[in-house]
């Protein structure tokens, strides 16, 4: 896995018990059904589009990239949002989602 944010890292330093029971909860609920990793990365980076999250778009893109979603299934994630976002909205998730893969050919976390 890439290199986690200095925030998370520092965040989950100074509350470690609830560092925990997130980590445990995420757990739980990639657990809770028959989707895979990389189904469930992508629907994370559909949800952190939808929301407008800049830093959660750019995790989810690593993470997707991560379970094995490729550069064009990312960029395909993204379009998605056009006919329901808009194509400003669309263009914005874009670009974080090329943000993420500008930096992997990089070799960048």
């Amino acid at each position: 896995m890439n290199k986690l944010p200095k925030s998370y890292t520092r965040f989950m330093a100074q509350y470690p018990r609830v560092g925990a029971a997130y980590r445990e909860l995420g757990d739980a609920v990639a657990e809770a059904g028959p989707l895979d990793e990389k189904t469930r990365a992508l629907i994370k980076l559909g949800l952190a589009i939808g929301a407008g999250m800049e830093g959660g778009t750019h995790s989810h893109a690593r993470k997707a990239l991560d379970a094995g979603a490729t550069p064009e299934e990312l960029r395909h994630a993204a379009l998605q949002a056009l006919t329901t976002l808009g194509f400003p909205n669309m263009m914005r998730a874009l670009s974080w989602v090329e943000d993420v893969l500008a930096k992997a050919t990089e070799g960048e976390p």
